[in-house]
């Protein structure tokens, strides 16, 4: 069965959507975006989230200390790398993830790649995080764009993988049959005025699960 993750939680109201909705994974942004939250929120809206929904983190270029502590805090169970972050980067976060005691940080790490072409659907090679997330480029943002891409463009993919950009309740049941990510990623397809939409949320959910 398709898993589903719904990024830019941000509030009290977004986690009793959650709770009563129940997706797999929530995403938390702390990189620079109209979705952004602090650590010390993250922490409070994950002491209310339940326990069988993951909660992961997106991040672009920052600290690794910043990520280490979003996992020993308990804020997130996972780190997505969003940004350029390099195969040096990659190996210092290990090693630290590791020093603080996370075993396998690999599988504790989603990276995220931006994708064009079959170039970029080859880069996706280059990592050493267990789990990948595929998204639209753009050159505006980083994600949450509510831009899609060409799925066709997906192949020989090993590693599993979410599925973002532009994913809505109208397009959900193709994306799952064209692409057969591990997951769904949505955003902005779940908003309505830049808010999580409690009916848009209810009626995604059911569809991905009835798939």
């Amino acid at each position: 069965m398709t898993k589903i993750k719904i990024c830019g939680i941000r509030s009290l109201d977004d986690v009793a959507i959650i709770n009563d909705c129940m997706p797999d994974y929530i995403g938390y942004v702390f990189a620079p975006s109209k979705r952004q939250i602090s650590l010390n929120t993250a922490i409070a809206l994950s002491a209310n989230v339940f326990s069988g929904i993951k909660k992961v983190g997106v991040f672009v270029n920052q600290p690794i200390d910043f990520l280490v502590s979003a996992i020993t805090s308990g804020a997130v169970d996972f780190v997505q790398l969003h940004g350029d972050e390099t195969a040096e980067y990659e190996k210092k976060l290990f090693a630290a993830l590791k020093n603080s005691g996370i075993e396998q940080p690999e599988k504790r790490c989603i990276r995220a790649f931006r994708i064009r072409n079959k170039d970029d659907i080859e880069k996706t090679k280059s990592t050493m995080c267990a789990t990948l997330l595929l998204d639209a480029y753009s050159e505006k943002a980083v994600g949450g764009t509510g831009e899609t891409f060409d799925w066709t463009l997906i192949n020989n993919i090993e590693k599993p993988f979410f599925l973002a950009g532009g994913i809505s309740i109208d397009n959900a049941e193709d994306a799952v049959n064209s692409a057969h990510p591990f997951a769904l990623d949505v955003s902005s397809g779940l908003e309505t005025n830049s808010k999580k939409d409690r009916a848009k949320v209810e009626a995604f959910v059911k569809k991905i699960r009835e798939l």
